[in-house]
């Protein structure tokens, strides 16, 4: 094999696999967002077909002696090209120590746990997803023993979503965040509510449909490469590469604002899934390099950007001829004090910025007992109702509104949630260094968005997954993560809104 023939070949494999990504990730949206409500089975045997073949090709012999080989002459490779060979490597190694058949098994029961999840949400019965959580967590503390021996589970799927992440620092992170957060939360309880009636009435599906291509807009997507739909649990996916990413949401009639908020979270992930550098394309560089950092820009635009006065007095108008009854009499102020309301509540995506990360919280303190037996998964609901009397001070009325809000575990996204909160508290500080270069306050009150986000092209997605995350972070900020740039924003935010 000669340094040409196995380049050409590096390429093929990732091109081969962006295409088989493409198919299973078609077949995921669809499942999730239009397809008739019987055909799970019929998915799960496709996914598990597909699984199969992705396994295959990730660990034939003659991937591993064509990655073995550049590996071997990486100093004669490109950054990139030395940056492909080390990700497919790490894939390889990883995935040669899951059996096959186990691989495979996994991939058909998550199609399965998923389809489950959505039925037990709808009717409010998590006996129905029961079974399915059972095997979710077992496979998790499964893979985690076969994959990483002696490490900690937890820490074994915190890793996995974000790479260098432990929950030693997930710990040290949530305790600067709660020894700011909670007593301004508490001081903010004692002043009077901010009226959010605005935000409140009958806003017909239709007309939030007009909102939805709006904000898109406003947040310069592309509308050819990125499709949007409805779904139970809003996401966002990348359909093999950065030329085709699908957005979703979900429409509330009685406020709009819940989907509002959901495009611009799942508009910041798509604006990063679509905006790598093109020869990133159809490559395992191709997408963002971290699930927090990913986090980041979906958090950065909706609340940074979407929260913030300037954006409110450029929307307003927009919203008002799209629902004239209901903003008649209203003003700008009114919609940006109703849209950054605090209020302890029961859903983690309609939750405010300060009582955010407490349902993080709850979800993390949670996926960390049962991975580690304390827990059992009959108990699930019981618990998560006391940790949220508990640390929000709410009252669970059902499983709806309780365990079973979030799609996370029926897609078997374990040690997911933390990644929230930095990568919120990551924004923060791209906000920061940000506003060294431009006036961000500026541009927002002139419904400018172009330098900002050309500003996030230039410094995080233009690269892709070529950095590790850390090694990006240090990048950008110019020195370490400081979680007090998050604290001290809302600090500074809120206490202006409710005169503290």
């Amino acid at each position: 094999m000669t340094l040409t023939e196995a380049r050409k070949q590096l390429m093929e494999l990732q091109s081969k696999l962006s295409a088989y990504y493409h198919a299973v990730g078609s077949i995921h949206y669809d499942g999730v967002t239009g397809a008739p409500r019987g055909t799970a089975k019929n998915r799960a045997h496709s996914m598990t077909i597909l699984t199969g073949e992705l396994y295959k090709l990730n660990t034939s012999p003659e991937t591993r002696a064509m990655l073995e080989y550049l590996d071997e002459h990486k100093a004669e490779l490109s950054q990139a090209e030395q940056r492909m060979v080390h990700l497919l490597l790490k894939g390889l190694r990883k995935t040669e120590k899951i059996p096959m058949d186990f691989f495979m098994e996994h991939r058909r029961m998550i199609i399965e746990a998923s389809d489950a999840w959505r039925r037990a949400k709808e009717t409010s019965d998590f006996a129905i997803f029961k079974p399915y959580l059972q095997r979710v967590f077992d496979d998790c503390v499964k893979l985690a023993e076969i994959c990483e021996p002696g490490m900690d589970p937890f820490d074994y799927w915190l890793n996995d979503s974000e790479e260098g992440l432990n929950s030693a620092k997930c710990d040290a992170f949530f305790a600067a965040v709660k020894e700011k957060v909670v007593p301004l939360a508490r001081a903010i309880s004692e002043k009077p509510q901010v009226d959010d009636s605005i935000i409140n009435g009958y806003f017909p599906e239709y007309k939030q449909r007009q909102v939805s291509s709006v904000i898109m807009d406003m947040m310069g997507i592309d509308k050819d490469r990125c499709g949007i739909a409805t779904t139970e649990h809003p996401f966002t996916t990348s359909l093999g590469s950065q030329n085709d990413v699908r957005i979703t949401t979900h429409y509330y009639e009685n406020t709009f604002s819940p989907a509002m908020y959901s495009v611009m979270h799942e508009g910041g992930h798509g604006l990063y899934f679509m905006y790598p550098a093109e020869e990133y394309a159809y490559t395992v560089l191709d997408g963002g390099c971290s699930m927090s950092l990913h986090e980041s820009q979906s958090r950065f635009y909706e609340n940074y950007v979407g929260r913030s006065r300037g954006f409110i007095k450029n929307v307003f108008p927009k919203l008002a001829e799209i629902f004239p009854e209901n903003f008649e009499g209203k003003t700008p102020e009114d919609l940006y004090r109703a849209v950054n309301k605090v209020e302890p509540g029961l859903i983690r995506i309609r939750a405010d910025e300060v009582t955010y990360t407490l349902h993080i919280l709850v979800r993390y303190e949670i996926e960390r007992r049962m991975l580690a037996g304390e827990v059992k998964i009959g108990e699930v609901p019981e618990l998560w109702n006391a940790m949220y009397k508990d640390y929000l001070g709410v009252t669970v009325p059902n499983d709806t509104m309780g365990c079973l809000q979030d799609s996370h575990w029926g897609s078997g996204q374990v040690g997911y949630f933390p990644t929230y909160s930095l990568g919120t508290a990551y924004g923060a500080q791209f906000l920061k260094k940000m506003k060294e270069t431009l006036d961000v306050d500026r541009l927002l009150d002139e419904g400018d968005l172009a330098p900002i986000s050309a500003w996030n092209r230039e410094h995080i997605w233009q690269y892709g997954r070529l950095y590790e995350p850390e090694e990006l972070l240090e990048k950008v900020f110019e020195g370490p993560f400081d979680p007090t740039c998050f604290t001290d924003y809302l600090e500074k935010k809120y206490k202006d809104i409710y005169g503290l």
